[in-house]
């Protein structure tokens, strides 16, 4: 792992498989991380369910002092669309995980978005996106003094090359809330895009989930049998040697950012296309004069970002 300055981060998630596999890289990466608190989001699955997935995480991670906040339980304008043929009917289906001692920290999501950055110092606060950005969104659309004190929004979320997983067109957590995403785009604050254009270049084979069933803790076999529940659905659809694991490219690329290569470009958000909804417009080729608003990230390397999601997971109890 890179030596860098210890991040505090604000975690944005709707878990969601490929989202615990992020908390549990985050929690095994504590040098690096230090979470002021989780925002459960309403995404795949509603948002009582998200609030607890988090704390069950967090439970078997040994980590139940980090708070979590419930977020809105639906996107800005839209009915919320969940994806529970992916995830299951808790959408954290797979394993029985451990019910939560903790329970929710008291206020919104978005008022501890707000107040966090607002007692901040200017770039103290980075925010990990997992899921829909509506929490995000209505954080600086209520209190747009906070948008210059951010340091970056890192997120999962978005594809152009590989197009759309939820549409023919569009990323679920773009799809989901697209107001959302055009909002946050348009902050000014610095963003970190891992579309779907790289993460699903890292496969979770069987030989990956094996490894972490080796480890012997509590959280690398659970994670294992997770990704084993949720990656029938990818692996009936694409046919590959096994699923995306989208999630944890955010953490890593957080954590070693020469796994990754990209570029800074502009992208848009469509919003008013029943054929298009929600698809990430990405002129990778600088064919407009848009002002480049995102670093989109195209490509990684998957040996070593499941040799840093290893040693992270190592760390858990």
């Amino acid at each position: 792992m890179t030596g860098r300055q210890k991040r505090n981060l604000i975690i944005l998630t709707d878990p969601g498989q490929d989202q615990a596999a992020a908390i549990f890289m985050i929690l095994g990466a504590s040098e690096a991380f230090n979470v002021k608190g989780i925002v459960a989001t309403a995404g795949n699955i509603d948002l009582s369910h998200t609030v607890n997935n988090c704390l069950k995480l967090l439970e078997l991670a040994g980590r139940s002092d980090i708070p979590v906040y419930a977020g809105s339980p639906r996107p800005i304008l839209r009915d919320l669309t969940t994806a529970e043929h992916v995830h299951g009917p808790t959408g954290l289906d797979g394993v029985e995980l451990p019910e939560p001692k903790s329970r929710p920290a008291p206020g919104s999501g978005v008022a501890f978005i707000i107040d966090t950055i607002r007692r901040a110092d200017p770039g103290e606060i980075t925010i990990c996106s997992l899921s829909p950005l509506t929490n995000l969104a209505l954080a600086l659309v209520q209190a747009p003094d906070i948008a210059p004190k951010i340091n970056s929004i890192v997120a999962m979320a978005g594809a152009y090359f590989e197009v759309g997983n939820i549409t023919p067109t569009a990323e679920f957590n773009v799809y989901v809330d697209p107001e959302a995403a055009q909002i946050v785009l348009g902050s000014g604050v610095p963003v970190t895009l891992l579309p779907l254009d790289v993460t699903h270049q890292m496969l979770s084979t069987r030989e990956r989930l094996n490894a972490m069933r080796a480890i012997g803790n509590r959280c690398g076999p659970a994670l294992a049998d997770m990704l084993t529940f949720s990656e029938r659905f990818d692996l009936d659809k694409y046919g590959w040697e096994g699923a995306p694991l989208h999630g944890p490219c955010v953490p890593a690329y957080m954590l070693d950012s020469e796994i990754f290569s990209g570029r800074h470009i502009n992208v848009s958000v469509e919003r008013g296309s029943p054929l298009t909804l929600g698809m990430t417009v990405a002129d990778w080729w600088q064919i407009t004069d848009r002002p480049k608003n995102a670093f989109y990230v195209r490509s990684g390397d998957a040996v070593r970002y499941y040799q840093l999601l290893q040693d992270c997971l190592k760390r858990l109890p």
